[in-house]
């Protein structure tokens, strides 16, 4: 511990001193060219020269502070006006907007859907058999669709009917689309929820029973 903070405090002496002597070498090189300026010149008829020369304040005397200011490096900013009738000046943080952002409107690009779903959840039904009847349709009309659901002999057949309605209702009313074109593109059931219980064997013996949710 002792060793690495000896050479940190060695390091900082170091810089230091540079920075010392780089502040003491510009402040001779501007003491030495004022002195060979003319003396019938007036500080009033030389005000650059006068702000440029000005003496750092006496409160200041960290002299990393006043090599900054040497080398033309602020600190800080004045980012608001001196009087109400000036213009504050903008921070160089803050992204600059368009000028007309405010007046131009946005202009609302509707795209042409050709894909319409209707999904159902929490079907208290088997996959599988969900599946086999969803298998009918696929490919086909919609119209097509809705007359074999209606003549179908299943459980499944009456729920994946209600399905295919509110879907062709979807693509009518809210999307303007033709119901006489509309196919059944896709049909499925997934396993989605289900609930865990016991089915008990005989001689001891236990298994696992899922039921739909």
């Amino acid at each position: 511990m002792v060793g690495w903070q000896r050479h940190l405090q060695c390091a900082l002496r170091r810089i230091r001193r540079r920075l010392e002597h780089n502040y003491s070498l510009s402040s001779n090189y501007s003491s030495t060219s004022t002195s060979r300026l003319s003396p019938s010149l007036l500080p009033s008829e030389l005000p650059g020269i006068q702000r440029l020369w000005k003496p750092p304040s006496a409160s200041i005397s960290s002299p990393l502070y006043q090599y900054f200011q040497q080398l033309g490096i602020s600190t800080s900013r004045k980012l608001l006006a001196g009087s109400s009738e000036e213009t504050p000046i903008s921070s160089p943080l803050t992204p600059v907007l368009a000028i007309d952002s405010g007046k131009t409107e946005e202009k609302k690009v509707v795209a042409n859907r050709t894909k319409v779903q209707a999904v159902l959840k929490k079907i208290k039904q088997s996959p599988k058999k969900f599946n086999l009847v969803a298998a009918l349709i696929r490919g086909t009309r919609v119209e097509d669709a809705l007359l074999q659901l209606q003549v179908t002999v299943k459980r499944a057949a009456k729920t994946v009917y209600q399905i295919i309605h509110s879907a062709r209702a979807n693509a009518t009313h809210n999307h303007g689309l033709d119901p006489d074109r509309l196919l059944v593109a896709e049909a499925f059931i997934g396993k989605g929820m289900f609930l865990k219980r016991v089915l008990f064997h005989g001689k001891g013996w236990a298994g696992i029973k899922e039921r739909p949710e």
